[in-house]
């Protein structure tokens, strides 16, 4: 995929939480052939070291850094090693999430009997601790590290925040309770958070992917030999682009909310990148 110049973006320091994952590593090595300083942060060094060094082959200056998004002494370690680096940063991806199954039911709807049934997990049988796992980890993993960059932002042109939302942001997909909640506040929290540092010129947005082959989603949405669940029928069924996205095509839309040259004057929206699901009803 040939990559356009985005010049306003080259020299600046970008951390990208959940760096190791499908989606994010792509916006890294999208902001990498701009030249930019990019921060990737995960649990899990082995997975983030591959991405920092192709962040570098590719025309950027990479960095992994160990780094748990629910954890506050986690996070803000993790910044001092960027900052030790590539000095303050201009931009932060909130990245990190998604979904577990242990947040999750077995049915789309209740019916009679499932909450006696031990081999169903229904509504009732989803501890607290689980629920608060999925929840925590989209949302309070969204606010700490906003929390510790921002600060970095503070009165600097430039400089913005991209949550990751989702379309269970808009509406809640079944089965996926904790998922479709904390998405939502993620909306929620990007709009009060662009208006609060508006006066700060710190700009915060969030990109709203549709249904994206991941590690985590592929066996939810694919069989062992690679046909669709039914699930993944129902997806296509509901998207007019008759495909799920690949992470190319999300790139232009992180491109353009990073480069305040273009986007100077977008804050507390959301765009969704979803080949139309959101606008189609299914009738």
């Amino acid at each position: 995929m040939k990559m356009q110049k985005f010049d306003n973006l080259k020299g600046k320091t970008v951390v990208i939480t959940g760096g190791s994952g499908v989606l994010c590593s792509a916006f890294a090595y999208a902001y990498a052939k701009q030249g930019m300083n990019v921060a990737v942060l995960g649990r899990t060094m082995s997975k983030l070291e591959p991405v920092a060094e192709k962040i570098t082959a590719l025309g950027g200056k990479g960095l992994a850094v160990s780094c748990d998004v629910v954890d506050e002494e986690s996070v803000k370690k993790a910044k001092k090693a960027v900052n030790d680096v590539f000095g303050k940063v201009d931009i932060l991806v909130n990245g990190a999430g998604g979904n577990h199954p242990r947040g999750n039911t077995d049915k789309e709807h209740y019916e009679d009997g499932d909450m006696e049934n031990p081999n169903v997990v229904s509504f009732f049988d989803i501890p607290k601790e689980n629920f608060n796992f999925v929840f925590d980890l989209n949302l309070v993993g969204t606010i700490i590290p906003s929390q510790v960059f921002i600060p970095d932002m503070l009165g600097r042109e430039g400089t913005c925040v991209i949550n990751v939302a989702s379309m269970g942001s808009y509406h809640p997909l079944t089965k996926v309770s904790a998922y479709s909640a904390a998405k939502a506040a993620v909306v929620n929290l990007t709009e009060w958070l662009a208006v609060h540092f508006a006066p700060q010129k710190v700009r915060v947005n969030a990109i709203a992917p549709g249904w994206f082959l991941t590690t985590q989603n592929k066996t939810l949405l694919t069989n062992e030999d690679g046909s669709l669940t039914e699930r993944s029928k129902k997806v296509i069924a509901h998207t007019p682009m008759d495909r799920f996205g690949v992470p190319e095509d999300l790139l232009g839309t992180m491109l353009f909310l990073a480069d305040s040259s273009l986007s100077g004057f977008v804050t507390g929206t959301v765009i969704p990148v979803d080949g139309g699901l959101h606008a189609y009803l299914g009738v």
